[in-house]
């Protein structure tokens, strides 16, 4: 992808927007509906997987940004285009609806790219949900984080928030959020480890731009391995994961980019990795 202005072949975005830079190595997408804090509908949650989706197949694409337009991450989904029709639906349109929202998060985790959320100012329901599927968060001061599906009636166990989410923060902690709703700030989620890192509105784009090329200049080869074990061995045992890692090392060891770093290594220089 080296024409940042052009979408991925196959997908017409509607009510977002996405980006590459211009040597192909960072996709960027951007939640794009500032006016009103960058809500989702019914087809920019479709599209969102299908973005995921597409870039797990983007092989130039090292890094993906995600992130939100005009000081804001995503409001959730939108009140008068998302929850007043799913009032009026069906059970089995209910269920198609929900398992759509859980395939999104599916397809960020199954994308092998590591996933950066630049946040800042709200980031509430299913936009808290998009900032936690993501492999790394980049907050403002200003970022509020609530997962405030209890204040509609309805339960902390969505989109994956009860498997994720306390593996992030402690079982503990996201039960208190999952439970009351509230918002999270900032500060709390970077002492909680939800944030990775805490930088100024004015310099968000910049520094989470810093630390994804910093993520492609790396062996990314290596670091879809890293996302995928990190994924796999939630449910695995200490002598299954050890298992695991071992068979995927020694992949990794018989690569060129391994033998890249050795080389450089030797000659005391950068190495330069080229994914294979």
């Amino acid at each position: 992808m080296t024409d940042s202005r052009k979408p991925m072949a196959g997908l017409t975005p509607t009510h977002f927007a996405w980006s590459a830079t211009s040597d192909g190595r960072v996709a960027t997408i951007t939640l794009n509906r500032p006016d009103r804090k960058n809500p989702l509908t019914f087809e920019s949650y479709a599209e969102l997987r299908d973005t995921f989706r597409a870039l797990a197949r983007a092989s130039d694409v090292r890094v993906v940004i995600l992130t939100g337009a005009g000081g804001n991450f995503c409001s959730g989904g939108d009140v008068h285009e998302i929850i007043g029709p799913l009032t009026r639906m069906t059970s089995s349109k209910l269920l198609e609806f929900t398992r759509m929202t859980g395939a999104l998060v599916q397809a960020m985790r199954d994308c092998p790219q590591p996933i950066i959320a630049a946040v800042d100012g709200v980031a509430a329901g299913a936009g808290a949900i998009l900032a936690m599927a993501s492999d790394l968060r980049i907050a403002t001061a200003r970022a509020t984080t609530a997962f405030l599906f209890t204040r509609v009636g309805l339960a902390g166990c969505d989109m994956g928030a009860c498997a994720l989410l306390p593996r992030i923060i402690g079982l503990g902690r996201a039960s208190e959020l999952l439970y009351t709703g509230r918002s999270m700030s900032a500060e709390e989620g970077e002492r909680w480890g939800f944030y990775n890192a805490i930088v100024s509105p004015e310099s968000l784009a910049e520094e989470t731009m810093q630390r994804a090329r910093a993520l492609a200049d790396g062996p990314y080869a290596a670091h879809a391995v890293t996302k995928r074990m990190l994924q796999l061995e939630w449910n695995v045992g200490l002598e299954e994961a050890l298992e695991l890692e071992a068979k995927a090392q020694a992949r990794l060891m018989e690569t060129q980019d391994f033998h890249r770093a050795y080389e450089a290594f030797v000659a005391k220089r950068r190495p330069v990795f080229e994914g294979n």
